[in-house]
């Protein structure tokens, strides 16, 4: 597994004002979908492609497009949405499939209660969409939702993460033969003994839409 923290200063810019407390939700909602468009740019540069010619005005040339199967950007709910139009933003032509994952608050672990993918993911490429990577439970539960149906290669992109996260994603993905990335804003500090990261920014669903659990 490999995390790539992004380094752009606008990147950081960003971030900065969406841990803002005092940012309001219709604000956090736009720049969180900026951000993502950024992350997105960064988390793609693996992007199955196939050649094409195509012919310009002056003369054909050679250049690329999305290979087949397309891409699969699956949102884990309820968060994950307001990460998704970033995302399609940059990869307008992807599939999208919906995750729902909840994660208990005693037990932390992650439990399926919602899905709409396809049966077959096989060959497929993977866009998980998740703000918070912070137990690393809901997040692996996705990724191997994903591979048991046959997807051969992930890549999460996540607003922000925490070391304890990583690890335990790493630990849970032990044995797996898809390449995994995850792709973040920031490696924050630690988990607080509620499982929320710590600089972090709050509970991100309720921060994009302004709503309790």
């Amino acid at each position: 597994m490999r995390v790539h923290v992004v380094d752009h200063p606008l990147v950081s810019h960003k971030l900065t004002t969406l841990r803002d407390e005092r940012t309001d939700s219709p604000t956090f909602r736009r720049l969180a979908d900026e951000l993502v468009t950024l992350l997105a740019y960064e988390a793609t540069r693996d992007v199955r492609v196939e050649p094409v010619t195509v012919t310009t005005p002056v003369s054909p040339a050679s250049g690329v497009r999305l290979a087949v199967p397309k891409p699969l950007v699956v949102p884990i709910l309820r968060a994950g949405l307001g990460m998704l139009e970033g995302m399609m933003r940059l990869l307008p032509t992807a599939e999208v499939g919906f995750l729902g994952m909840v994660r208990n608050e005693e037990t932390l672990e992650a439990a399926t209660y919602a899905e709409r993918l396809p049966e077959d993911l096989s060959g497929r490429q993977c866009y998980v969409l998740d703000p918070m990577l912070a137990t690393g439970g809901t997040l692996a539960a996705a990724i191997r939702f994903l591979t048991d149906r046959g997807a051969d290669h992930i890549t999460a992109i996540c607003l922000l993460s925490a070391p304890e996260g990583c690890k335990r994603l790493e630990d849970d993905l032990q044995g797996l033969d898809v390449p995994v990335t995850v792709v973040t804003a920031a490696l924050d500090d630690h988990l607080n003994e509620k499982g929320y990261i710590v600089p972090g920014l709050g509970d991100a669903g309720d921060r994009l839409y302004g709503l309790a659990h």
